[in-house]
């Protein structure tokens, strides 16, 4: 019960790694709001908690938004009574190269991926400052090293990164930040994406990741939850990547 009496909000909490970041969350005693813009798998996900015990919330926002960013802020709190923990999950990919990448797909995945990050974080802040909190932002392995073909995807949390870095040197020593940066996960953005080949995760991916598999989003939940905690105090400004190796070697047969 890492986390009993404190209160998380996470933004795209109603699927993939923000789903299972908010249940672990849960069960190490933390109160937890939920955002996302599908009420319905909103509130299976909080029934989900709440069955198993814990103590959940879902809030149906679009963080692009200022206006929603504000309110789920606001309500966490006015819920709650607090806020320690932001877990600035919520992003959208786009699978395009830059000639094809339409005005409109890039308003949207900037809007949703970076701006989403920098407005819940703005609204957040001075309830964290209060308890000492914490920000992770969820950026991405195509954020540290780019990536064929996903141009304004690895702009937006590129962006992501370098927000992680100047928030922390803003907010220190109230709120640390830190950021991590997915490689493959297995989730249904990576199924909408990579995944529509059944074979891109049994053969492509053993060939260009060194652990030679997927990664699971418990895998990324629990490094947030490190982040969260005591146990990195003293971390802040970083820049995690959970990909199995694949930043620091692309490929074998490269």
């Amino acid at each position: 019960m890492e986390f009993e009496g404190k209160v998380a909000l996470i933004t795209g909490g109603t699927s993939g790694i923000g789903a299972v970041t908010a249940r672990l969350f849960a069960k190490e005693g933390a109160k937890v709001a939920i955002v996302g813009r599908n009420k319905e798998k909103g509130v299976s996900t909080v029934k989900e908690i709440q069955l198993d015990g814990g103590d959940a919330l879902f809030l149906q926002a679009d963080v692009s938004r200022p206006s929603d960013a504000r309110k789920i802020v606001e309500e966490t709190v006015k819920h709650f009574g607090r806020l320690d923990i932001l877990f600035n999950n919520a992003g959208v990919e786009l699978l395009a190269d830059v000639v094809n990448t339409t005005y409109e797909d890039l308003r949207n995945v900037v809007d949703v991926d970076l701006i989403g990050t920098f407005l819940v974080s703005q609204f957040a802040i001075p309830h964290l400052r209060k308890r000492r909190g914490v920000i992770i932002n969820n950026s991405s392995g195509a954020g540290l090293v780019g990536g064929r073909g996903i141009a304004a995807y690895s702009a937006a949390k590129g962006g992501v990164i370098a927000f992680t870095k100047a928030l922390a040197a803003e907010c220190a020593p109230d709120i640390r930040v830190n950021c991590v940066c997915p490689g493959y996960i297995k989730t249904p953005m990576h199924d909408r994406a990579e995944g529509r080949d059944e074979a891109f995760d049994t053969e492509v991916i053993p060939k260009i990741v060194p652990l030679q598999r997927i990664g699971k989003p418990e895998e990324v939940a629990y490094a947030v939850l490190f982040l969260a905690s005591d146990k990195a105090a003293y971390i802040t400004g970083v820049a995690l990547a959970i990909d199995g190796g694949l930043g620091s070697l692309r490929s074998r047969e490269a």
